[in-house]
């Protein structure tokens, strides 16, 4: 072949470096040091763990940026690193010089709260936020109609920076082809955290100088100062964001007197610092604007929140939900389910979208949508909101049913006794004047119940005392057990507790590991057949679209969507003749409408 018609070799392009062994290094290197500060004395971990993250973002700034010069913390840390805790954190540092840079930042600056103690970390609501959620969050934000060109965005938890760097990246993103000075000066004026650890938020502040080092050199300009070390809670709100974003603090909160009048509005019981930091969203987000918060799931149904509920409905209604299915793992030391959520302030009260958000490491999720869902006559009561794919039909049917248990002739509560406060009353063995002790392993995965106590510290009997007869009760209701997770086969486990076994024993005392589904008055329908709705997989189903945590909570149990009372008739003849569960599913799932699926 002639040299004319021959064709040239495609140049290939450079393979990009693989990155896991440094990624894999480098979580190393944080498991060791997290040992390490668990060797220190509480009294000097914070400012040890303070040190250490410093002195590994300064050895990070001196690989990725050598003409940079960090501003100083914004509060003064007492003591020093020893030469082995240095030398670690400065391997750890060059690690991270050698990610991408806000991979790197985002290693580094989360390393603070890895070291805390657990007292205080959990004091403070301080957990690392993956990048994929951090992307994510802010991809809503964008389909809900940010502009990163002109939004004026604020973190009022910034912790270590996470949402500031990458909204810093999109904002950037934006403004390409900008003069350096210009696109510093925006940032400046548009991008706001609050923080009440000085130590977090002068390592965000740190991590944003480095992200932004090559534009502070071509402008000769300094990175402008983006955090302030304040009491969120103590702030005067501005009504001039069009995004407040972040993953608030969680864990309840002792406020001040005057703290709880300002907050009123969103409280109900004590208070959680993730509900105040929401109802905080609302004071800074311009009418239009949107809020964008990780936040556990419990929110859409724990009775603490239901007049946060009421608010968000009235004030910002929720555009989008995505339920978020983390691998182990994933986050450090949170054990909680996790949303991501996309408010609007002014936004109509509209049916809103689910997605999933499959998490398969702290870079990388998989999204899959859902259908729409409303919110409820009644805000404050739970949102039901589906947790998986199917659940979508089901909400639709439980939708259509009004019914509750009160409607039922019943009133839920918890079992009267707390058991380690009355220990020197309970007894091993039976014995005249004493009661059986009715302990949560009474009520049987199959919706039995069977009166045993087999578990450490479980007494079967009870002593009761002058005053106690508050704690009797003399009269047949359902058992449900109050404590389950989702990953159990069922959520809800009920049982009856027979009247012939509380007459027999002239009463017995329930323990507060038991919910109590009580008549009050003449029942409409019996317990017998509310005992095997519950355990149905259908009324299963319908509690884990309300439910956000492992408590079965009587408030949630009482808001159950159920059929009315005229329909239950064909239910009552096959509990009373014995019908099998498959029999009784398939009669209930005709009520709902689900035959029909």
């Amino acid at each position: 072949m002639s040299a004319a018609l021959s064709k040239p070799k495609a140049r290939r392009a450079p393979k990009a470096p693989d990155l896991e062994p440094i990624r894999l290094e480098l979580s190393r290197a944080r498991f060791v040091a997290r040992a390490w500060s668990e060797t220190i004395p509480e009294a000097r971990r914070t400012d040890q763990a303070a040190l250490f993250a410093r002195a590994a973002l300064e050895e990070f700034a001196g690989e990725a940026a050598p003409a940079l010069k960090l501003s100083p913390p914004f509060v003064a840390v007492k003591g020093r690193l020893d030469n082995t805790a240095q030398e670690l954190a400065r391997s750890m540092g060059r690690l991270a010089a050698s990610l991408p840079a806000i991979e790197g930042c985002n290693a580094l600056t989360s390393l603070y709260t890895t070291l805390l103690p657990g007292k205080e970390r959990s004091a403070l609501g301080a957990f690392y936020t993956p990048a994929a959620l951090t992307q994510r969050l802010l991809d809503l934000a964008t389909e809900g109609g940010v502009d990163w060109k002109t939004a004026r965005v604020l973190d009022p938890a910034s912790g270590g920076g996470a949402f500031l760097l990458e909204a810093a990246v999109r904002m950037r993103d934006s403004l390409a082809g900008s003069e350096p000075a210009f696109i510093l000066a925006q940032l400046g004026t548009r991008l706001s955290g609050m923080e009440l650890d000085p130590h977090a938020a002068s390592l965000s502040q740190g991590a944003l100088e480095i992200a932004l080092a090559d534009l502070s050199q071509a402008s000769g300009r300094d990175v402008p100062i983006f955090v302030k070390v304040c009491d969120t809670l103590e702030e005067e709100p501005s009504a001039s964001y069009d995004l407040v974003v972040g993953n608030p603090p969680y864990g309840r909160v002792q406020l001040t007197s005057a703290q709880r009048v300002r907050y009123a509005r969103s409280l109900y019981g004590h208070a959680n610092l993730y509900g105040v930091f929401t109802d905080i969203a609302l004071r800074w987000a311009r009418p239009g604007g949107v809020i964008a918060y990780l936040t556990p799931t419990s929110v859409l149904g724990g009775q603490y929140y239901a007049a946060l509920r009421k608010l968000l409905a009235k004030e910002a209604p929720p555009v989008a939900i995505d339920f978020v299915h983390a691998r182990k793992g994933v986050f450090e030391d949170v054990l909680q389910e996790t949303l991501l959520a996309l408010y609007q302030k002014g936004g109509d009260r509209t049916r809103f979208q689910v997605h999933y958000l499959n998490v398969d490491n702290e870079r990388q999720a998989r999204l899959n949508k859902n259908g729409k869902v409303g919110l409820p006559a009644d805000a404050g009561a739970p949102w039901l909101a589906p947790r998986e794919p199917a659940h979508v039909g089901l909400i639709t049917a439980a939708e259509n049913q009004s019914s509750r248990l009160s409607d039922w002739g019943y009133g839920v509560s918890t079992g009267p006794l707390v058991w380690n406060r009355f220990k020197p009353q309970m007894r091993a063995r039976a014995g005249r004047g004493l009661h059986p002790l009715i302990w949560a392993e009474a009520v049987t995965a199959d919706g039995r119940f069977i009166f045993r106590a087999d578990r450490r510290n479980h007494a079967p009997f009870f002593k009761l005392e002058k005053g106690d007869d508050w704690l009797i009760v003399n009269r047949s209701c359902v058992l449900v057990q109050r404590t389950t997770a989702k990953e159990q086969q069922r959520r809800l486990i009920a049982a009856e507790l027979p009247q012939e076994f509380i007459d027999t024993h002239g009463g017995v005392i329930v323990e507060n590991h038991l919910n109590m589904v009580r008549a009050i008055g003449a029942p409409k329908v019996s317990p017998a057949t509310v005992a095997a709705v519950l355990n149905s997989d259908t009324i299963d189903q319908v509690f884990r679209c309300i439910s956000g945590s492992v408590a079965v909570s009587a408030f949630e149990l009482a808001a159950i969507p159920l059929p009315p009372v005229s329909a239950m008739a064909a239910i009552e003849r096959l509990v009373k003749k014995g019908a099998t569960r498959t029999a009784i599913e398939k009669s209930l799932r005709s009520i709902y409408g689900l035959d029909k699926a």
